[in-house]
């Protein structure tokens, strides 16, 4: 799991053994929740195999919001860092292989790894990244028709259309599953 991330960063080599110390692995079946909405994030989790999704409770109904995938990392990263009441709940897809590390040995590691520049620029492109995720899949609400949206999700994430089950894809996508088959079906022809 860590190989990558050694290759990446030769200069922190003695450190590596103390780093992935502090990474526990777990196997966690399907739909395992690993932090509830309301609760505060304790741990930060990389993903090793399968697959996760974020979602909020709203008026009774799940709104998914993001998946995270293979070699990615996932947190409430307000909560984690603030230590304030997670917005979202994380919850498992697939089985999974994960690896999590508590807050204080996390907020050990960034502080003794932050003068690094190489590692503070991958740090920065990760939230950047999500941050245009996020802000892409919002403008997708106000421009886009539910049938665009969904041929955009094809197009730039086919990950989660092979993946991803209908009822969270259509949550995703601020449609109903019903919806989603007939924008599948019309498309299909």
């Amino acid at each position: 799991m860590f190989e990558k991330f050694k290759k990446n960063f030769p200069q922190l080599k003695d450190k590596w053994d103390e780093y992935t110390g502090y990474y526990k692995r777990i196997e966690v079946p399907a739909k395992s929740a690993l932090l509830k909405e309301g609760e505060i994030a304790r741990k930060a989790y990389l993903i090793e195999k399968g697959c996760i999704r974020v979602w909020f409770n709203h008026q009774g109904k799940d709104i998914t919001f993001q998946f995270f995938f293979e070699n990615e990392g996932v947190s409430s990263l307000e909560s984690f860092r603030k230590n304030i009441p997670s917005y979202f709940t994380i919850e498992t897809v697939e089985p999974c292989v994960l690896h999590w590390i508590r807050k204080n040995d996390f907020d050990r590691m960034i502080n003794e790894t932050i003068g690094i520049p190489e590692l503070r620029e991958q740090m920065m492109n990760v939230l950047l990244e999500r941050q245009l995720h996020y802000m892409k899949h919002f403008l997708s609400f106000i421009k886009d028709t539910p049938a665009q949206r969904y041929v955009n999700l094809i197009t730039d994430y086919p990950k989660i259309v092979q993946r991803i089950p209908q009822q969270y894809i259509a949550s995703y996508l601020g449609i109903t599953p019903v919806s989603l088959s007939r924008i599948r079906s019309r498309l299909a022809k």
